[in-house]
């Protein structure tokens, strides 16, 4: 057997908690990296189109790392897809609330609300791709 071969099995030995914990990490550093970026480039009075902007472009790689490296779902890329945007739309809702909420009335810069804001939406965008986005039917 291959290293990549035993790393990838060895890889889904892990929980699949753990492993959402990792790769949405990765994917909260690069979506954070995007929100800097479009806030750097359109200033921060603009905090809330920079939000959706980040959470637009980091779909595609999120969807991805979710699909291969911690649900490990077979086919259907596209109604999985689907599904991860509905997910992402409820999380994106409940990130813009709490960001919004953290910058207007506890006075904390964009940057500190954004990733208190990331953080708190996690738990439910895990429960929502394990359950719905991801979920695999069981056979009878």
């Amino acid at each position: 057997m291959k290293k990549s071969e035993l790393l990838y099995k060895k890889w889904f030995e892990i929980p699949d908690k753990i492993r959402f914990l990792v790769i949405g990490g990765v994917n909260a550093g690069i979506s954070y990296i995007i929100f800097i970026l479009a806030v750097l480039l359109l200033g921060d009075k603009y905090y809330q189109i920079c939000a959706a902007l980040q959470w637009i472009i980091s779909s595609f790689f999120s969807f991805t790392n979710q699909k291969i490296f911690v649900f490990r779902t077979k086919g259907n890329w596209v109604r999985e897809y689907l599904k991860c945007c509905t997910t992402w739309l409820v999380s994106y809702l409940m990130n813009a609330l709490l960001l919004e909420a953290l910058v207007k009335y506890c006075d904390l810069n964009v940057y500190i609300a954004q990733i208190l804001s990331i953080f708190s939406v996690s738990v439910l965008t895990y429960v929502l791709f394990k359950y719905f986005a991801f979920r695999v039917k069981k056979a009878n």
